[in-house]
C-alpha cells in the first residue's frame, strides 16, 4: 500500500506541475502568492498578500506583508518555465537587484523547472539577502501539502486489529 500511495503521489505531483506549466502568467503569480498564504505567510490575513507581477513590475511578482504594519515583507519571483529550461545565476542576481530596489530582504524565488547550480551559489552568495529557492517537484510537494490547487477526493482507512483490553482480562 505504501508503494502504491507514493506511485499515485508520484503522478500527482508530476501532472501538477504539468497543468501549473500551462497557466496564464498572472493565475500562476497569484497561485504563488496563495500557496505562501496558505503556508503562514502573511499569517491568516488576507490583505497581508498582494501580487503584483506586471509589465514593468521590477522583477517583483509579489509580496506579503508579514506583519500588519507592513514593516517586514517577503518579495516574491515566480518563473513559469518549462521543465528543460532551468533558472541560472542571471536571474538569481537580477531577483537580488530587485530585493535591492526595494530595500526588502528576504524573497522567495519559485519555478516550474530546476535551478542551476550556479543560480544556488548565486543565492547562497548573497548576505544581505535571504533568498528561498523553491523549485518544479519542490513546488508541486507544497502545493500538495497546503492543498493549493487540489482537493482530497477520497480518503482511505486502515484499521489494525486492537483485541488487547479484551485478552488481558479477566472476565468475570
Amino acid at each position: 500500500m505504501e508503494a502504491a500511495d507514493r506511485d499515485l503521489k508520484a503522478e500527482l505531483e508530476a501532472t501538477l506541475l504539468n497543468r501549473v506549466r500551462s497557466l496564464p502568467p498572472a493565475a500562476f503569480e497569484q497561485l504563488i502568492v496563495d500557496l505562501l498564504v496558505k503556508m503562514g505567510y502573511g499569517g491568516s490575513r488576507r490583505e497581508a498578500a498582494e501580487r503584483l507581477g506586471r509589465s514593468g513590475d521590477g522583477g517583483i511578482d509579489g509580496v506579503i506583508r508579514e506583519d500588519a504594519l507592513g514593516l517586514d515583507s517577503v518579495y516574491i519571483q515566480a518563473k513559469r518555465y518549462s521543465e528543460d529550461n532551468s533558472v541560472g545565476a542571471p536571474e538569481i542576481r537580477g531577483f537580488a537587484g530587485s530585493l535591492l530596489g526595494n530595500g526588502a530582504t528576504k524573497g522567495v524565488f519559485v519555478t516550474t523547472s530546476r535551478f542551476s547550480s550556479q543560480a544556488r551559489d548565486a543565492s547562497a552568495a548573497y548576505e544581505t539577502h535571504r533568498m528561498v529557492l523553491i523549485d518544479g517537484p519542490e513546488l508541486a510537494r507544497l502545493m500538495i501539502e497546503h492543498e493549493v490547487g487540489v482537493r482530497t477526493v477520497q480518503t482511505v482507512r486502515l484499521r489494525s486489529i486492537d483485541l488487547d483490553p479484551y485478552e488481558d482480562a479477566e472476565i468475570v
